[in-house]
């Protein structure tokens, strides 16, 4: 993996991760009023399942 294949990736994320408050800024807003009211260990399983799932993806891929 080079260096450009690091900056496409996070291109691709940033794409994604800009689609929702585009194309649905409410829902986007009424999700972050629901994390906000999570305790923090909900939000580090949620983070951790996130990771996990990502890391196989890379795994499976690669």
């Amino acid at each position: 993996m080079d260096s450009s294949t690091l900056w496409l990736a996070l291109a691709c994320v940033l794409v994604l991760e800009g689609l929702f408050p585009f194309i649905s800024p409410a829902g986007w807003r009424g999700m972050f009023e629901q994390i906000l009211r999570m305790s923090n260990g909900q939000i580090r399983f949620f983070g951790l399942c996130s990771v996990a799932a990502g890391s196989i993806w890379i795994a499976l891929l690669l």
